[in-house]
């Protein structure tokens, strides 16, 4: 067993959090700047800005698709091999590798062919406009080219901070980022490809990440390594694999379906304008919670870790910490965007009225922030302890059954202001949904009878 492992159950847990989470919430904010980065630049195009960052805006529901695949794999397997390795059972975790890596190359193929050909009538379904609908189509087309690397990138990276290689992880992430800050104002200026420009830049980014990513996996300084013979089709590892992703997968892929019933719904009751604003507060609600993300992301292995050998005293210590954490970070920088939309909403538009209207609806759609760090903390902690159940309801609960169909009601009596509406609404009930269940449930799964179960 290698000291980075070793450690994972032997260190002191505060100091651990911070080793493992620091890089993981550096990647993690890196990472967001792929998306964020983009509509900067695209949101200052002259004379076309605003048009085209609403069209990138209605396609985005895309890109998350594509990466809720790569989570399926990544988010639900790496748990697992963490269990595993707790255990020392490095052999097994390598075949849950493996056999991830065979999923992410599958879902490749199965999303390239989807989207190529339904991606211009999606786009219209996605909010998209006569007005909106190049834009949209220009930056879908060139990016789903790049998604083996997405998937390779996002899904085998969990795997890497699994075996205690936060900062090994992070360089993933950062080559990629750093490469798409270089290359956004090349591709789009410099050249004038415009939005074209933009997805260019992005997917040669991904293919650094990847490339950084599968090298080390595939390299002796890796504890788990990708092996040609472990990739060949286990069942009863995929079906739990995809029994633990599917939480995640829900997660991000029903982002995308809000997305959808968002912007749809602020184009037939507002207009482009409106679902500009979208566009900008999705991109403000996407800083608050990624180094939220990474965060748990670091500690999660931790967690696993520990469940997996036994020591459930640091178990409680590490999500006790976590959620903690979650929740005062998440209501400290909510409030600091509530007070300051404006600010916000200059980094991606020059456009008054656009800037004017984030100024009225942002603290309103966001204020259900300031208590959603609870759940922030809460569902990962369910997911490293392999409850896939829990975490599976939890984020369904929020999305499919609260802010949909409010999202579809509230407009009607309150016009396109019932759109924003529903986030805040959704975001309170469930995250003191998800802090019932946790309170109630807890003290049964640390124990080694739930233990036994999973194993």
């Amino acid at each position: 067993m290698t000291d980075k492992e070793t450690r994972l159950g032997t260190e002191k847990i505060g100091k651990l959090m911070l080793a493992m989470a620091i890089p993981s919430v550096i990647a993690q904010m890196i990472n967001i700047l792929y998306s964020i980065v983009d509509r900067i630049y695209i949101g200052h195009i002259k004379g076309i800005g605003t048009e085209a960052l609403t069209g990138v805006g209605v396609a985005f529901p895309i890109v998350i698709l594509v990466s809720a695949f790569s989570a399926f794999a990544g988010a639900g397997g790496a748990p697992l091999a963490s269990i595993w390795l707790g255990k020392g059972e490095r052999e097994k975790a390598e075949k849950i590798l493996g056999n991830c890596v065979s999923l992410l190359l599958f879902f490749t193929v199965i999303l390239m062919a989807f989207f190529y050909a339904f991606q211009r009538p999606l786009l219209y379904w996605f909010g998209a406009s006569d007005a909106t609908i190049s834009y949209a189509s220009e930056y879908v087309m060139i990016y789903l080219a790049g998604t083996v690397f997405v998937q390779l990138s996002l899904g085998l990276n969990t795997f890497i901070i699994s075996q205690g290689q936060s900062r090994i992880a992070m360089m993933s992430v950062l080559i990629g980022a750093i490469a798409n800050i270089v290359l956004d104002p090349v591709f789009i200026f410099l050249f004038g490809l415009d939005v074209k420009g933009a997805a260019i830049a992005t997917v040669i980014s991904q293919a650094l990440s990847a490339v950084w990513t599968v090298g080390f996996l595939v390299s002796k300084k890796s504890t788990l390594t990708i092996k040609i013979k472990a990739m060949k089709p286990d069942f009863s590892i995929i079906g739990k694999v995809m029994a633990l992703g599917v939480s995640p997968f829900i997660m991000r892929a029903t982002e995308s379906l809000i997305s959808v019933v968002l912007n749809s719904g602020l184009q037939r009751y507002g207009g482009d304008l409106y679902v500009g604003s979208f566009t900008i507060m999705q991109s403000v609600m996407q800083m608050l919670t990624a180094p939220l993300g990474g965060f748990t992301q670091g500690v999660q292995p931790i967690i696993s870790y520990n469940f997996g050998a036994g020591n459930f005293e640091r178990v409680k210590k590490a999500y006790r910490s976590m959620i903690g954490i979650c929740f005062a970070v998440s209501a400290a920088a909510t409030l600091l965007v509530m007070i300051f939309p404006g600010f916000f909403a200059g980094m991606f538009t020059k456009d008054a009225q656009l800037i004017a209207l984030v100024e009225q609806v942002m603290p309103l759609f966001l204020c259900g922030m300031l208590i959603f760090g609870l759940q922030q903390g809460i569902q990962p902690t369910f997911l490293a302890l392999g409850q896939a159940k829990i975490s599976l309801f939890i984020a369904v609960f929020r999305k499919i059954i609260l802010l949909v169909p409010l999202a579809l009601i509230l407009p009607r009596g309150f016009g396109v202001m019932g759109i924003y509406y529903a986030e805040p609404v959704s975001d309170i009930i469930s995250a003191l949904t998800a802090t019932v269940l946790f309170a109630v449930s807890i003290r049964k799964i640390v124990s080694k009878e739930t233990l036994g179960k999973i194993t």
